[in-house]
């Protein structure tokens, strides 16, 4: 294979990365702020992706039309999961929270399934079949878009961490929830809102992917383990971690694809995660505490 295929397929890699990474971000958010592990984050995914599939299909409105309606519905489901299920778990044992969310991960994928069937959906969209092509490379405008918005949807949760009050109080709160609320931080109110953003920004990753990708119960599977990955070959709760991360799993992902065999497009995956954590066990971007 020549270098226009390597230069091909590594760009085709950076792409679909960026919408890993913003998976994963959602998921390092929720982590770093309220140090528990959503293990649900893949299906809220696949809801993006329902969500999307029935605002075409009922409503004729295509994804990236409506992909903020579809990030305000999600940003509402996850409110409502946090104050029906998440805040009776908080302050307790890790167990708890891992088996709440392994179960709603599973109730979910059977809701999706008695509802819609195994059937595998697709959503159209006019830019589908679009591309650009410079020198010898062609990029589709699907794939264009995706890393876009990921890119963007990051850009925007960076800026809120950092330069916002509300960020600050989230911050304060992964530092230490007992110190934030001596320092007059509702804590209840920055997990609210940073379990509503991660699940957010899992919807519109899955927006993003529905031109792309078959819409059926199991594929938020797919995205949850490798969110997972990501999250700890980044650092665990580490934006730019999850980033970098998301963006080398494409990558890698892509090219083993390739050269390798699409079978064994995970394989690779897989070998840099344990290259990256003998070395760095905390991660490319994780604090060691």
């Amino acid at each position: 294979m020549g270098t226009g295929i390597f230069l091909q397929t590594t760009l085709n890699g950076l792409m679909i990365g960026g919408v890993y990474a913003l998976v994963a971000v959602g998921l390092t958010l929720i982590f770093g702020v309220m140090k528990i592990v959503n293990f649900a984050q893949g299906e809220f995914v696949m809801l993006g992706m329902y969500i999307s599939w029935m605002l075409a299909h009922f409503a004729g409105i295509g994804p990236y039309e409506g992909l903020a309606i579809s990030a305000v519905i999600m940003f509402l489901i996850g409110y409502l999961v946090f104050r029906l299920l998440i805040v009776r778990v908080i302050g307790k044992k890790d167990e708890e929270f891992i088996l709440l969310t392994l179960g709603l991960s599973i109730f979910l994928q059977n809701a999706i399934l008695m509802i819609f069937s195994a059937d595998y959906l697709t959503v159209t969209s006019s830019m589908k079949d679009s591309a650009l092509s410079f020198a010898d490379l062609t990029l589709t405008l699907p794939r264009i878009i995706a890393f876009s918005v990921a890119l963007t949807a990051v850009a925007v949760l960076t800026f809120l961490l950092q330069k916002t009050d509300t960020g600050r109080a989230m911050r304060a709160c992964a530092e230490s929830r007992e110190i934030a609320t001596v320092l007059g931080i509702n804590p209840m109110r920055s997990f609210t809102l940073a379990f509503c953003i991660g699940i957010a920004l899992a919807g519109i990753a899955g927006v993003l992917l529905t031109p792309m990708f078959y819409v059926y119960p199991g594929v938020g599977t797919l995205f949850n383990t490798t969110a997972f990955v990501v999250v700890v070959l980044g650092g665990m709760g580490s934006v730019p971690g999850a980033l970098l991360g998301g963006l080398i799993i494409g990558i890698v992902e892509s090219l083993t694809g390739s050269y390798v065999s699409l079978d064994l497009s995970q394989l690779g995956t897989f070998v840099i995660f344990l290259i990256v954590l003998f070395f760095r066990p905390s991660g490319l971007f994780g604090k060691r505490t």
